[in-house]
This record gives structure tokens, sequence and C-alpha cells, in this order.
């Protein structure tokens, strides 16, 4: 029961400091397809990667500073490096998920890259979640 509680915080924790990444993501996203690309490869690849790096790096240090803290050693530098390496590894896994996704829906229904880009979105956190509670951040078994 307490495995369940704990396991529903950290979800509802992930989901609330990803919205921040969301919104980077979006953010940027709007931007670069509205002002920088006009072009189908500019606005349905260029512009959600480089929304996705943006939203990374903002969800890793919300995950390494809030969600997962009690399970990572602060005081050392490497760790946060060495995570935040492995973090974006399998987030870039997810984004050619995210990415499939996205074009799967534009191609389907014409929707605006953002509509898809949310939806596409939903699926990649549930992974991405997942990978960070039981692949990155895991707890250490305690040594008695």
């Amino acid at each position: 029961m307490r495995n369940s509680k704990e396991l529903l915080r950290k979800g509802l924790k992930f989901i609330l400091s990803n919205l921040l990444g969301t919104a980077v993501d979006t953010a940027v996203l709007w931007l670069f397809s509205t002002y920088v690309f006009h072009t189908y490869a500019g606005d349905y690849i260029l512009s959600p990667f480089i929304s996705f790096e943006c939203a990374v790096s903002v969800n890793f240090c919300c995950s390494f500073f809030f969600v997962w803290k009690d399970r990572v050693n602060r005081h050392e530098g490497r760790s946060f490096a060495r995570k935040y390496l492995v973090y974006n590894l399998s987030s870039s896994l997810t984004f050619l998920l995210k990415m499939g996704v996205l074009l799967l829906l534009e191609l389907c229904f014409g929707w605006n890259v953002v509509i898809c880009n949310l939806i596409a979105l939903c699926i990649s956190g549930i992974i991405n979640f997942s990978i960070g509670e039981w692949v990155i951040f895991k707890r250490r078994r305690q040594v008695m």
C-alpha cells in the first residue's frame, strides 16, 4: 500500500513538474514553427527537435531536484552529469516515438503541429515516468 501511495505521489509530482517542460516545449515549438521555419520539415521536424531539447533540460532539472530528490546525491556533480546523459538518451528514444505519433496524427487528421505534439507528449510522458522511476532514479537497496 505504501509503495502505491509513493508511486502515485511521485507520478503527480512528475506530471506537475513536467507541465513546465510542456510549456517550454510548446512555446519554443510555436515560436520556431511560426517565426523561424516556413517549410514542412522546419515545422514538423526541426521545430519539434529544438523544442524537445529545451524541454529535456527543464524536465531533467525538475526530476533531479523535485520529483526524485530523495534518490540522488546532489553533492556529487558527476552524478548529475551521468544521470542527465542517461535521461537525455532515454528521452531521445521516446522522442522518436513522440515524433512518430506526431507525424501519424498530422497525416491521419491534418491537425496543427501544436495539437499533434500535445497528444504525442502525453504518450511519451507515461514512458518517460516509467523509465525515470525504475531505471534512472531507481531506489537503491538498503544494505544492512
